[in-house]
């Protein structure tokens, strides 16, 4: 029996990822490059925090380098679009070709409204306001919620919404609304006919046609994972995925492996067919990852639970969420990833005014020595992540180890 080491797991997982180029061999970021970077992944989460460049700015930045923001917006927003605003792991952007997948829960929404969409209609908004909302977008055109009058509610938490942004969303939601467009990152909506292409297909499938593509999409998106990390992908629970993944294990589709984890203990896992020579290949030495780079903390590459401990020993942590008392590494911290490995990570802050990043702290994983090549490669993808900020100095707060902060400071 084949038990595959570590290192042709992790090469296949940044493979699959698109983050294994080298830095010096990066493709042009054209917008052909950008939707690849999308359409490889699936999906890229959307994410509010904006220390730096959000999440969704971040992610192709780690693939493909510095590119101009508003190419991925005209991706999702312009006349040419080919992306659209959905919910499959979380609030993502998604290939328009995929449209039609969003549309089972849509229609599931509709027929059978979660206890909490029935709490927005009963409790915030009659339904009759809703279709108020809905036909004054049809007559004047997309619409944000500060288009609408408040009607006296205050918005508050995340529940706590007022009526229109309640009606817009729940219209969203069932498919009746699309995001049009974004200003200051507010949700522009207007109706799915006059946004949705004309050559998207809207041919609605099964959930469970749509389920099998979803993980079959997980697991070439992951590259190689468990069984169970397969449904990680879109987060659909093990009950639903595990009989879905054994389907389509019978089938061929996904071929069952065994291979040896960071802490040198054996798992089953799951691989793709198509994905299997690049497997092979990388256990043979004939493939490997070169790029050293920063990840945003919602990156895809962590979307699969643990997956970042099985492989590389590292965990993800994502503290943003947590009181300031109980942060271990910082509010945002990015993963350093060098070749196949990742080594640290830092909490920055961009001061825009000054064009200064900050690093308000940075890590090297335990054991690990700031050497020239890893500083030196670090220093380089540290110059394009500043370039893509527009900053213009770098600050580091604090470095553990100090001597990492002082090599890479005298680097740039």
């Amino acid at each position: 029996m084949t038990v595959y080491p570590a290192s042709a797991l992790r090469t296949v997982a940044l493979y699959a990822q698109n983050l294994h180029t080298a830095n010096d061999s990066e493709p042009l970021a054209t917008s052909d490059a950008l939707y690849q970077v999308v359409n490889q992944a699936g999906c890229v989460q959307i994410d509010t925090l904006h220390m730096v460049r959000r999440s969704h700015y971040l992610v192709p930045w780690s693939r493909i380098g510095t590119y101009p923001p508003e190419d991925l917006d005209a991706l999702v927003f312009g006349p040419e679009r080919r992306l659209f605003e959905g919910w499959q792991h979380a609030a993502t952007l998604i290939p328009l070709a995929e449209y039609r997948f969003q549309m089972p829960r849509q229609r599931n929404l509709r027929e059978h409204p979660t206890t909490g969409y029935n709490r927005w209609l009963n409790d915030l908004v009659q339904k009759d306001f809703v279709a108020h909302v809905l036909e004054r977008i049809r007559v004047e055109g997309a619409l944000k919620v500060s288009n609408f009058e408040s009607d006296g509610h205050k918005g508050g938490t995340w529940w706590n919404w007022r009526p229109a942004k309640v009606a817009l969303e729940y219209l969203y939601a069932f498919g009746e609304l699309m995001i049009a467009n974004r200003v200051h990152f507010q949700r522009v909506y207007d109706l799915t006919g006059r946004v949705l292409p004309g050559w998207v297909d809207t041919n609605e499938p099964t959930s469970l046609e749509r389920d099998r593509f979803w993980i079959e999409r997980g697991a070439k998106a992951l590259g190689i994972c468990t069984a169970r990390q397969a449904g990680d992908y879109t987060w659909m629970k093990v009950t639903k995925s595990r009989p879905i993944v054994e389907a389509l294990v019978k089938e061929g589709i996904l071929v069952q492996v065994t291979g040896r984890l960071e802490n040198g203990t054996e798992a089953e896992l799951v691989i793709h067919r198509d994905t299997l020579p690049l497997l092979e290949q990388a256990a043979d030495g004939a493939a490997w990852a070169r790029r050293t780079t920063f990840l945003s903390p919602f990156d895809n590459l962590f979307w699969a639970f643990r997956r970042d401990e099985m492989f590389w020993g590292f965990h993800r942590s994502l503290e943003c969420y947590l009181p300031a008392p109980k942060r271990i590494y910082g509010y945002f911290c990015l993963p350093i990833l060098h070749k196949d490995r990742l080594v640290g990570r830092f909490d920055p802050k961009l001061d825009r005014k000054t064009g200064t990043m900050i690093l308000r702290a940075l890590y090297l994983e335990p054991g690990l020595k700031a050497d020239e090549e890893l500083v030196k490669d670090v220093a380089s993808a540290m110059r394009d992540f500043m370039k893509f900020h527009q900053a213009r100095e770098l600050v580091i707060e604090r470095s553990e180890p100090a001597v990492f902060g002082k090599k890479l400071l005298k680097a740039i």
